[in-house]
């Protein structure tokens, strides 16, 4: 069979030769396509499920949201297993699908099955799905260097204008806040005042509730002209939640500020992002999607950052806190440097040692094809060019041409006994 090969091939040179770089030019476009990461993605192929319940005690959220979802989702299809996690006030659900599904298939199919689940759960609890995103998915860390400006302006700044517009970059799963002061209209009630006014607190949370919203009116003409009723009710600042009417009192009418005090504060932290010791920070974390790649993300998100640094106010500025490309950009770098000394190596050792460039030539050729091919089958398993592929693929050159070194050398053995028998 190998005789018949190599006959075959002998006689096919041409063929020979334009496969080969019909396969190099193939290897070298795979090469082009193929992701970019400093380490392999071994996460699992899950989705999560995520459900918010404020107040809850943990034992509560689990009897009566991670036991109906969970037992809700199990029997979909591909479904390797189910965990869960209950804690005050939240539920996680991991799903985990077996490795070969589709990432938004299994979204897909946790949707349609959260959409069933959605009525057993209590009323106003609404369960969401987790970013699709991997466990090395937190490809760059940013914080907001505003000085002057209070947690709570930076806070609203990075979630009302920055994150919106880092979540456009192709690539991105969502961006996640961290840090500063969530801002919230706070309405500290006098229990004194409300047993004075007789008016029980759930009708003050129907007051606030109710008297935040626009109302639509119908269209009317008047001379000709047409005009649009609508009554204006968002709340615009203090002295409008202050105003709001929650009762009357002997047709007095009894507004928020008659009972409580209203101010304008953060929503309550369970920690701070504190950067270097130089105090707290405000920033956030941008997670890459499946099959990405990352060093292409990054760019695309720096490339986002410049062009939405004309909108920031004046001073502000950013600062990333954790780059993943320097380790990529230095971590590939490092093997390419090895690749290419090994590449060098062999091919000197081989000319050394056969004194026939062509010999080698034919030896060495095989380097560079064969690595371009390796990439074809990377793309083909879905494998991204890491610290451990491409070390593989380094520690592969010496296997790679010990194959045309035994036969180049068995040639040249071969030829020189006929040689010497020609001329005996």
């Amino acid at each position: 069979m190998i005789n018949q090969l190599i006959t075959l091939s002998l006689k096919n040179r041409y063929i020979v030769l334009i496969a080969a770089i019909g396969l190099f030019v193939w290897g070298f476009y795979a090469i082009q396509q193929n992701p970019i990461d400093a380490i392999p993605d071994l996460s699992e192929n899950q989705v999560i499920v995520f459900t918010e319940w404020q107040g809850r005690s943990p034992q509560v959220v689990e009897d009566q949201v991670t036991y109906p979802l969970v037992s809700n989702l199990q029997g979909i299809p591909k479904v390797k297993s189910i965990r869960a996690t209950s804690m005050f006030g939240m539920s996680f659900v991991y799903v985990v699908f077996d490795d070969k599904a589709d990432i938004y298939w299994c979204r897909t199919r946790v949707l349609e099955r959260l959409n069933y689940a959605q009525r057993l759960l209590p009323e106003s609890v609404i369960p969401t799905l987790g970013p699709d995103g991997t466990g090395v998915g937190h490809i760059l860390w940013y914080t907001l260097d505003a000085k002057g400006i209070d947690l709570g302006e930076q806070r609203a700044l990075q979630d009302w204008y920055v994150k919106l517009g880092l979540q456009t970059v192709s690539g991105v799963s969502e961006v996640a806040s961290f840090g500063g002061f969530e801002k919230q209209y706070q309405i500290a009630v006098d229990p004194n005042k409300l047993n004075y006014y007789n008016i029980p607190l759930s009708q003050v949370l129907k007051a606030v509730k109710s008297n935040n919203n626009d109302a639509g009116g119908r269209k009317f003409e008047m001379n000709g002209t047409g005009y649009i009723v609508r009554g204006l009710g968002y709340i615009k600042n203090i002295h409008d939640v202050e105003n709001i009417s929650i009762g009357t009192i002997n047709t007095i009418p009894v507004h928020i500020k008659d009972i409580a005090v209203v101010q304008m504060g953060g929503d309550l932290r369970l920690g701070i992002f504190d950067q270097n010791g130089e105090g707290e920070a405000v920033g956030g974390i941008v997670v890459m999607r499946y099959g990405e790649n990352a060093d292409k993300v990054i760019h695309a998100v720096k490339a986002k950052m410049v062009d939405m640094q004309k909108g920031l106010p004046p001073g502000v500025k950013f600062k990333i806190a954790y780059d993943r490309s320097e380790l990529i950009e230095s971590s590939i770098n490092s093997v390419k440097h090895t690749l290419i000394e090994e590449m060098i190596t062999v091919s000197i050792i081989v000319i050394l040692f056969l004194f026939s460039w062509r010999s080698a030539l034919s030896i060495i050729i095989q380097i560079p094809i064969t690595i371009a091919a390796s990439f074809i089958l990377l793309n083909a398993f879905g494998i991204s060019s890491n610290i451990m592929s491409l070390t593989g693929i380094a520690l592969a050159i010496g296997v790679i041409v010990d194959n045309g070194i035994v036969m180049v050398e068995n040639s040249h053995r071969n030829l020189s006994i006929a040689q010497q028998k020609e001329k005996s």
